[in-house]
């Protein structure tokens, strides 16, 4: 079981405190001590004010985060938690993907969303009912764009006529996670992706407004993965995508250390293979001591 950390680069308050190159560093190199597998930055380029101010939140760059990140660790991975894709040219996306695998020696993934803020597909002018059908559109031109090879692709508006992108991302195959509790998502994953990101939603803290279905218990988690082994069987695949998990103990919800263990044990049953759990810190200091203890009594005990 491989334990992600969501980042608190986006939290704004106490000034200074996680908006800082120092931050990047000490909270990295922290997160990284303690045996994280992967740091995870999220993805909201313009957020509407009224959802701001209705409990939503803000996202920094998660290219220029995750870049940030990959100059003062050297083994934690980079992952977006999640980006969503429909709001940017995939080719654009392929090129700062294929750039921050490279200087960062092969430690890159993807995971991506649909999205689901109505306002700020408005905003960057992109039509928010076409979000799905470019999803798949999306993920199928980055696999050719991250090739490294000539590619020739036909898309919404675009078109790749025999162009190249060097240098290609160090992976062989960058990984690709798919986000979204619906079925189509989950289609989506087998059809075109490496891993399924769920999250828990609605009774775990989310909101309708994510726009997907719910997943709130062990129960419907195990639904779904069901499914996604029937739909592989449907079609065919035989190397099954990965199950990661997002936040675990999503505030307010609190958990003590060992049922958060207990707790991943019964998800690793499931067939997860990774999960975020969140780290509560209201400051730097705080953070970084809490991430150590999760290192000593939650991932060191499920490492053995």
């Amino acid at each position: 079981m491989k334990i992600n950390c969501p980042l608190p680069f986006d939290t704004l308050e106490p000034a200074d405190e996680f908006t800082t190159m120092a931050a990047v560093r000490e909270v990295g190199l922290a997160v990284e001590r303690a045996g994280f597998h992967a740091g995870l930055v999220t993805d909201h380029p313009v957020p509407t004010s009224r959802w701001l101010d209705a409990g939503g939140h803000y996202a920094q760059g998660p290219f220029v985060m995750l870049s940030l990140l990959g100059a003062v660790t050297t083994t934690l991975r980079l992952q977006t938690g999640i980006v969503v894709l429909p709001y940017r040219n995939p080719f654009i996306v392929a090129r700062d993907l294929a750039t921050l695998d490279c200087f960062t020696g092969g430690r890159v993934t993807l995971s991506v969303g649909a999205g689901y803020l109505k306002g700020e597909f408005r905003a960057v002018g992109v039509d928010f009912d076409q979000r799905n059908e470019l999803m798949d559109e999306y993920i199928q031109a980055l696999r050719l764009a991250l090739s490294g090879e000539d590619f020739t692709f036909e898309g919404s508006g675009y078109v790749a006529l025999g162009n190249r992108i060097l240098p290609a991302p160090r992976q062989k195959r960058l990984p690709i996670y798919g986000g979204g509790n619906a079925k189509r998502a989950i289609r989506r994953v087998v059809d075109y992706c490496d891993g399924w990101n769920p999250f828990f939603t609605a009774a775990r803290g989310n909101t309708s407004t994510t726009r997907t279905a719910d997943i709130t218990d062990e129960a419907d988690l195990k639904e779904r993965i069901d499914y996604m082994h029937e739909y592989a069987a449907q079609v065919g695949r035989d190397d099954m995508p990965e199950v990661i998990l997002g936040g675990v103990n999503v505030p307010p919800e609190a958990y003590s250390n060992q049922e958060i263990v207990d707790m991943l044990g019964r998800y690793e049953e499931l067939g997860v293979t990774a999960a975020a759990v969140i780290v509560d810190g209201r400051d730097r200091a705080e953070f970084c001591d809490r991430a150590e203890e999760i290192g000593q009594q939650v991932i060191a005990k499920l490492n053995g």
